[in-house]
């Protein structure tokens, strides 16, 4: 892909036993080490990054119009999911804490990228499952942006 270029960062996190993952238009990763019943957009806690905590050039490339970005969540045991939508030059990516991923264009300091194919309803439930029970997986952020 002549005139592309790639962007990589990574988020750990740990599952907890309130994930629910019933959100129907998000999907949220925290550096909170606790959550509640009602973070039903919550997949997991206890991140090793927020969105300020990314790498500038990462940052930098999901502020591009021309960005189309993935989110491939992997857990302990091997399962995954990837999640796909597009940066935008509206993005703050300024939140200490969270990161947030929306199937629509709505964008706040802590929105990582806009029109998701996938919310934490959508997402593998075997990763689910076993983030209910409090495993590890991370998060692999990766931003493509081309010329064209």
């Amino acid at each position: 892909m002549e005139g592309c270029e790639v962007y990589v960062d990574v988020v750990k996190f740990k599952g907890h036993e309130n994930i629910k993952a019933t959100h129907k238009t998000t999907l949220e990763i925290t550096k909170e080490d606790y959550l509640t019943p009602r973070g039903d957009c919550i997949i997991g806690v206890s991140a090793s990054k927020g969105l300020s905590d990314l790498r500038p050039e990462v940052k930098q490339a999901l502020k591009s119009s021309k960005s189309r970005v993935f989110l491939l969540i992997v857990d302990a045991e091997g399962n995954y999911d990837v999640v796909s939508g597009v940066g935008d030059p509206r993005l703050e990516l300024s939140d200490p804490t969270r990161i947030i991923v929306r199937k629509s264009n709505y964008i706040s300091p802590n929105t990582l990228f806009i029109n998701a194919d996938k919310a934490a309803k959508d997402l593998n439930v075997n990763i689910i499952r076993n983030l209910r029970s409090g495993n590890q997986a991370i998060a692999l952020i990766v931003v493509l942006t081309c010329k064209n």
